[in-house]
């Protein structure tokens, strides 16, 4: 039980400096720089900032929210995505990481993407990157009311490859294990029409392009039934969050309200727990 504790720290402070590395892209993304390259510097002052300033989280709580150079105040963007970051690492360590048992290697039946030996290890790295991708589009689309391709397109390859190097990983391929790769795909477009045919008949005014494109990912990315339960709670938690806007006055029925952190939000709920939603709602049905 320590052990499992201690793992799932690491998975949480691994997250909280992944969470900063995203924070500094999507500043980056927006300003048009490298974020390969070049020191971290205040967005106010444009003071480089030292590594005592860039601690995750801690430096934060340490400076109260300042610049430690110009004393502005420090957008909690940073602590809250680093947190989030933290927080969604151990949970994919708990379902992914300390699932199956070590000493055979295997994922436990059941376990979403499951596959033998070192492949696990594989999975976790992978559904890591891929959350660090969701992160950057739900914090990027919200601030700026955009999901850059930049993000959307390495993403999807991503995807994609993992799906066809999961496919070309059998020895004997048969039916089944092309029909794991049909699946995602027909998930893939189906999500990215819908959302297209909103933009159509919309104009524009409904949806945008970058809705469509992140469909497709979700889709390529969850599969079917999953996609369902992510496009369901992503309109779900949209109008509940919309109608409280509303009649809290912050936004009215012509204000733009970006939906890609809808879609990221539906994502994870589909991730995380989309199989045992999707036999709750079949078990209602028989019922």
């Amino acid at each position: 039980m320590v052990l499992r504790i201690f793992f799932y720290l690491i998975a949480f402070i691994l997250g909280l400096v992944i969470g900063s590395f995203l924070n500094a892209v999507i500043y980056r993304l927006w300003q048009k720089k490298s974020f390969l390259k070049g020191r971290s510097f205040c967005p106010h002052c444009k003071h480089t900032l030292g590594w005592k300033d860039l601690i995750p989280l801690v430096s934060f709580l340490v400076l109260k929210g300042k610049c430690r150079y110009c004393g502005k105040k420090i957008s909690l963007q940073y602590p809250l995505v680093e947190i989030s970051t933290g927080i969604l690492f151990a949970l994919v360590f708990w379902v992914w990481g300390l699932g199956f048992d070590w000493s055979l290697g295997c994922s436990p039946p059941g376990s979403p993407l499951r596959v033998q030996g070192t492949w696990d290890f594989f999975i976790l790295s992978y559904l890591l990157i891929i959350a660090s991708f969701l992160i950057i589009i739900f914090i990027y689309d919200l601030k700026h009311f955009i999901i850059p391709d930049k993000v959307v397109y390495p993403a999807i390859f991503i995807v994609l490859g993992f799906r066809t190097w999961n496919l070309i990983g059998h020895w004997s391929l048969g039916f089944r294990d092309f029909k794991g790769l049909v699946n995602p795909f027909l998930a893939a477009f189906g999500a990215s029409l819908f959302f297209l045919a909103i933009v159509l008949i919309s104009r524009g005014r409904g949806m945008g392009l970058g809705d469509v494109k992140l469909a497709f990912f979700m889709g390529l990315f969850l599969g079917f039934p999953k996609i369902i339960v992510a496009l369901f709670f992503a309109f779900l938690i949209g109008a509940i969050i919309g109608v409280g806007l509303i009649l809290a006055k912050r936004k009215t029925l012509k204000s733009e309200v970006p939906f890609g952190p809808f879609l990221v939000t539906g994502t994870f709920i589909a991730l995380f727990a989309g199989e045992k939603i999707v036999q709750w709602y079949l078990n209602l049905l028989i019922i």
